[in-house]
């Protein structure tokens, strides 16, 4: 095979990881945003629910007593909604921070191999410029005695 050859073939292949590479990336990067948009459309449900059984409560208000009633319910409602945002941006950034998490990792290993192989590329023609300066060497000599 020649050095042509050898250097398309590297290339190919290391193109090739490179691509793996990044559509690992997406792949995690969409999980970890489908599992985001999944907390929130599941927290938004929740307080639209919350939200319209009590404004149906609402509706069934006759006099000022029975708003009067309502008042602690409305707080309620309130301090639970921030309470759930709360608790529901803390669940959110937890999955950010291992997506990212999944993320470096994988961006680590994708290194750690391109320096191996780069390593190994580099001592192969280390190798073979030795072994040709050797010859040279040897045939420069031979000219040179002659």
């Amino acid at each position: 095979m020649s050095t042509f050859e050898q250097v398309s073939s590297q290339f190919l292949a290391f193109g090739k990881s490179q691509a793996d590479a990044a559509l690992k990336a997406q792949s995690l990067a969409l999980a970890g945003l489908e599992r985001i948009a999944d907390i929130e459309l599941q927290a938004f449900e929740s307080q639209v629910n919350a939200t319209v059984e009590f404004l149906n409560s609402l509706g069934e208000v006759r006099d000022f007593e029975s708003a009067r009633t309502l008042w602690p319910r409305g707080f309620a409602l309130a301090k639970q909604s921030a309470e759930k945002a709360y608790a529901t941006s803390l669940e959110v950034f937890d999955v950010a921070v291992k997506t990212n998490e999944a993320l470096g990792t994988l961006a680590k290993e994708k290194i750690e191999s391109t320096n191996e192989v780069l390593a190994q590329q580099v001592n192969a023609v280390k190798g073979q410029f030795e072994k040709s300066s050797e010859e040279l060497v040897k045939r420069v000599k031979k000219a040179v005695a002659k």
